[in-house]
């Protein structure tokens, strides 16, 4: 039997039954992306939201309709982390016993958190999909309540008040642009939306190394990828929901992707310029924006799904935004091995003005020649033209420079 869509009032439902859960999440305008797109961007806060992202909204909906018998039972779930957590909530706030499966690689907070939130937690498999064979096969030897992390109407429902948050919020609102991992939330968000205001335009971002619904949109039923490799663990899904397919295929105006670079700079935009801390998958939206892959019309708010990122992960990510931009810099210097050369290397950096970070001074490398150092460095320049006058520098000055 063909499923059917959720409609605008399943959402609407779904926001009575959240009332009391749910945050309604702030929206705040983002300068920089607004100069950049020439029109108002806005930004919904999702990542403020109970457990750091929008899935307790499908959680605690789906969850709070099952039955006393079901709950009786308990419930399952498979995640990388924010499902888990809004499962955890859910369960917590219900009464009712969770178990979480999550792939052994899910970030440590992430786990710390699931666990905090009174689920027990079980780490099985490489990714998400591998856990939720796992999850599926706890359901069927508990008789444990399967929580499909996006590819349920009562999920779908509760993730779609988002959408009537956002129009409630920015009611000119001209394109709502958002991550895709399985295809949860821009489907409940597309269903609100496009039943209020026809006009408005969803577009879909995912992660270049996780992009399953473009081939699967081209096939016309859902594709399965072979691999999954990015930094966006949170929409990291092989393939996408046939629900949540069918959701996309019907309303979604356009999916595009970035790569994990522009989803670098965009997490480094959002934490220097919006003070905000957002994980790879949450920041998806601004990636395609800040990078030009699609054209939207303004107003425009672009979705953050969710902080939960890995301190060790934002260290990283920080770092490669830098590097990226020109203001982060390494390269290795070799010179004479004699008195004094560091520290004339080292005033001549800082009469260039660029702040250094770090310093490792290397005489056994086997192919430096007798008599010869490497000094590998780190610096923070003002920009790409900072860096390359300051490399010309080095090597104006007689020092053998690779960058």
């Amino acid at each position: 039997m063909t499923p059917h869509l959720v409609s605008v009032d399943d959402i609407r439902a779904a926001q009575e039954l959240l009332r009391d859960i749910a945050r309604v999440t702030p929206i705040e305008p983002c300068r920089p992306l607004s100069a950049k797109i020439g029109g108002q961007v806005w930004l919904k806060c999702e990542n403020l939201q109970r457990a750091g992202a929008y899935k307790v909204r499908g959680a605690y909906t789906r969850i709070a309709r099952l039955s006393a018998e079901e709950r009786a039972r308990g419930v399952v779930a498979a995640s990388a982390g924010n499902h888990a957590q809004g499962v955890a909530v859910a369960a917590t706030a219900l009464g009712v016993a969770a178990t979480v499966f999550m792939p052994v690689g899910a970030p440590l907070p992430k786990v710390a958190a699931t666990k905090g939130y009174g689920a027990s937690v079980q780490l099985v498999g490489a990714n998400v999909d591998e856990a939720l064979v796992a999850a599926r096969e706890f359901a069927e030897a508990t008789g444990a309540i399967f929580i499909h992390p996006f590819d349920h109407p009562d999920v779908i429902a509760g993730q779609g008040t988002v959408g009537l948050e956002i129009l409630a919020q920015v009611p000119d609102v001209k394109t709502i642009i958002m991550g895709i991992g399985g295809g949860g939330l821009i489907s409940g968000v597309a269903v609100a939306v496009k039943a209020l205001r026809p006009d408005v335009q969803i577009i879909g971002v995912q992660a270049a190394g996780a992009a399953a619904f473009p081939p699967s949109l081209r096939a016309g039923h859902p594709v399965k990828l072979d691999q999954l490799n990015t930094i966006a663990d949170g929409i990291a899904v092989l393939r996408p929901g046939d629900l949540t397919y069918l959701h996309v295929s019907k309303l979604v105006d356009e999916v595009v992707t970035v790569t994990d670079e522009e989803i670098s700079r965009a997490l480094l935009m959002l934490l220097e310029r919006g003070k905000l801390v957002v994980e790879p998958a949450g920041g998806v939206g601004v990636a395609a924006l800040l990078s030009g892959v699609v054209e939207v019309e303004t107003p425009a708010v672009a979705v953050l799904s969710g902080g939960n990122i890995d301190p060790l992960l934002m260290l990283r990510v920080i770092e490669h935004g830098l590097s990226l931009a020109g203001r982060f810099l390494r390269f290795t210097v070799r010179c004479a091995d004699r008195p004094g050369q560091l520290a004339e290397l080292l005033s001549l950096i800082a009469q260039h003005r660029a702040n250094i970070v770090d310093v490792a001074h290397q005489r056994h490398d086997p192919q430096l020649r007798l008599g010869e150092v490497a000094v590998a460095l780190s610096v923070e320049t003002r920009g790409s033209e900072h860096s390359d006058r300051l490399l010309s520098a080095l090597r104006s000055n007689g020092y053998a420079v690779s960058a």
